[in-house]
């Protein structure tokens, strides 16, 4: 299985961090293809402008979904972005760690989709949902909070968890075909004792172990 993991954290000791290097240890540890994009270590630029694109479909006006389309075409994104594409194309697994910033995906992330999920390689021509470009491959989510687990449910004062990922499961990963898995959610790393952040990196272990045969969940459009 080739397996693309993402880390959004500018921390390479943080629980994030830790969580990251297990998930490339454990699954090349199986015998699964890893290929990691370490984005703070990259200094991979979030930023989606001409930049993307070797070549130009109107050089004097900017419509990103039309370049996109274009550089489809021509072979035209720029070569640092293409690799990025290509680690997406080639994943059965994709894995992003990160932790939950303002109810979403940290601004590095958030960039990265913006320029890799690129109109005609990711979607268009009506290749979305069930029939996305992705469909038959898997994604998950795993992810850090700032509070309690108690503060994300319905009746939390952050409200349901579910509500807050359907935009990333749904929005992105659902719409482009992905298959989603449950998502995996370490609740206030910051405040567990080390013992408990160990408890919670073996029993990360244990489910990668088993991912290749774990199945997808059902979002759902609400």
């Amino acid at each position: 299985m080739n397996v693309l993991i993402v880390l959004a954290h500018p921390e390479p000791r943080s629980f994030n961090g830790a969580l990251y290097d297990a998930a490339v240890k454990t699954l090349t540890a199986q015998g699964h293809t890893v290929v990691t994009s370490d984005l703070y270590r990259m200094g991979f630029d979030p930023v989606s402008a001409r930049q993307n694109f070797v070549t130009a479909s109107d050089p004097g006006f900017l419509k990103l979904q039309q370049e996109e389309m274009h550089a489809t075409e021509t072979q035209g994104f720029a070569p640092e972005l293409e690799a990025e594409i290509a680690k997406l194309e080639a994943a059965d697994l994709m894995i992003w760690q990160f932790p939950l910033w303002w109810f979403g995906l940290p601004g590095i992330l958030k960039g990265w989709v913006d320029r890799v999920f690129a109109m005609g390689r990711a979607y268009g021509h009506g290749q979305v949902y069930d029939s996305g470009v992705f469909k038959g491959k898997r994604a998950l989510l795993s992810l850090t909070t700032g509070g309690p687990r108690e503060a994300y449910t319905t009746d939390g004062f952050n409200g349901d968890m579910d509500a807050i990922l359907r935009p990333i499961q749904r929005g992105i990963l659902e719409f482009t075909g992905f298959s989603v898995l449950s998502p995996q959610i370490h609740w206030q790393p910051v405040r567990a004792e080390p013992a408990e952040r160990a408890d919670w990196l073996d029993a990360w272990v244990d489910r990668l172990q088993a991912i290749a045969a774990e199945a997808p969940v059902a979002v759902g459009r609400y």
